[in-house]
């Protein structure tokens, strides 16, 4: 399941500061254990056989269940699930473990921006080794090339966040708004909807680096250049520019709710109709069914809109697991994560849990994608979520200090939420600080 973006913004900046730094020093500390070894496909099956003891890091609501499924399944593997916090406060962890040497699980679950900091650190073990780059035809594109860095493979996807509209059609209908399929036509919509009640707005929106990049991926901007510590950022290419130009519109009219996302009062807002729409990825329909119960009936989901009506998306939120260099059993560990991501009984189990695949076998079963939702209506929404997968554009990259670039968002971008002001200067500030804490930690950082 992704991870929201209220939770990245309860961690520290500390934290967040600490991973960067280690990830160029942890470079050496990183081969600490007996994972980098060559091994191949028959040996992930001869582990399972031979068993063992592994140690899985994961804050998935899916976790035990599939920890249980497995062992059940191979009853010689024993695995220790440990929760070790969500997102930075586990990475934070991770990086600590890394540095000391020992500690590391073999094991761990690592959202798709945080992997290529992980990578650069050489902690993971590249899973071609085993054969499980020959997985690649089972994975959409966008998750395959996440897990992949620098022509390794450092991991399996496990979800997906394909970004779509979800919008409220009783209030849509209620104010003879069409469903918009550009941001022309969104930026429209915003403007007939409060113009016509001052109380509701189209979205709400506070500032979010998740988003802000996901928004920028769909305009076709590639700001984040990598190859190893050589880094280029450019926060006012032409698609960045793209997407400010359309938000900045809704951001100086005042047409964005303030409502900090995630909160009480948001959940509130999507309940009652002042907040209209979410452009946000597909994991979303379990939160809207399990958080927001009075808004049953009343959501629908349409395709993101574009700049020029081509169909495009990009991806928000969603990760995968890595197996560690400290592991003792790498090639159990790869058997796991194998199974873990690949296998149908333990995919059941993620969808059962609310989770969106990454697996094109489920996104592309008719009865996946037929599947008629109570709550939105009877609307098929798997149908445009699916379609959605297939439209993520290639291409893009995230920092290898990706962790710390979220972290100071809100003091950059965020301040031009806060101020209702360009969301240009705000990126610019981004990029400057970006530049120079690269710099800083030994990147060769351009712009």
């Amino acid at each position: 399941m992704a991870i929201t973006p209220a939770l990245r913004r309860t961690l520290a900046v500390a934290a967040t500061a600490a991973i960067a730094v280690g990830a160029l020093a942890a470079c050496s500390a990183g081969d600490s254990g007996s994972g980098s070894g060559s091994g191949s496909a028959n040996d992930l099956d001869a582990a399972l056989e031979q068993g063992g003891e592994l140690t899985y890091w994961s804050w998935t609501p899916s976790a035990e269940a599939q920890v249980a499924a497995f062992e059940k399944a191979y009853p010689n593997v024993d695995v220790e699930l440990v929760n070790a916090g969500t997102n930075t406060e586990e990475y934070t962890k991770l990086q600590n473990a890394i540095k000391a040497g020992s500690g590391a699980p073999d094991v761990v679950q690592i959202e798709y921006y945080a992997i290529p900091q992980f990578a650069l650190s050489d902690s993971l073990v590249d899973l071609s080794q085993y054969g499980l780059d020959e997985l690649e035809d089972e994975y959409s594109a966008s998750t395959w090339g996440a897990v992949n860095v620098g022509g390794k493979l450092m991991g399996l996807p496990q979800d997906s966040g394909p970004m779509a509209l979800f919008y409220n059609k009783t209030v849509f209908d209620q104010y003879g708004i069409a469903v918009p399929t550009t941001w022309d036509e969104y930026v429209a919509a915003a403007q007939q909807l409060h113009a016509a009640d001052p109380t509701k707005y189209i979205t709400a929106d506070t500032g979010d680096s998740g988003f802000t990049t996901s928004m920028i991926w769909q305009a076709g901007g590639r700001p984040f250049e990598a190859d190893g510590t050589n880094v280029t950022i450019d926060l006012a290419d032409e698609g960045t520019q793209k997407w400010t130009g359309v938000w900045n519109q809704l951001i100086e009219q005042g047409l964005l709710s303030d409502t900090p996302g995630w909160s009480d009062e948001w959940y509130q807002g999507l309940g009652d109709g002042s907040i209209a729409s979410l452009v946000i990825g597909a994991w979303m329909p379990g939160v809207l069914e399990s958080s927001v119960p009075d808004g049953a009936g009343d959501w629908r989901v349409a395709p993101m809109p574009t700049y020029d009506g081509t169909p495009v998306a990009a991806e928000n939120g969603g990760g995968g697991q890595s197996v560690t260099k400290q592991s003792k059993n790498p090639a159990l560990a790869a058997a796991f994560l194998r199974w873990l991501n690949s296998d149908p009984a333990s995919i059941d189990i993620f969808l059962e849990k609310g989770g969106f695949p990454s697996t094109t076998a489920d996104l592309d079963d008719p009865e996946f994608v037929g599947y008629e939702s109570e709550y939105f209506g009877g609307q098929k929404i798997n149908e445009v979520l699916t379609q959605a997968s297939k439209d993520v554009s290639s291409g893009w990259q995230y920092l290898p200090y990706q962790v710390y670039a979220n972290s100071i968002y809100g003091d950059t971008v965020g301040q031009s939420y806060a101020n209702k002001t360009d969301l240009n200067e705000g990126l610019a500030a981004w990029q400057d600080q970006l530049v120079d804490y690269g710099n800083e930690q030994g990147f060769t950082v351009n712009k």
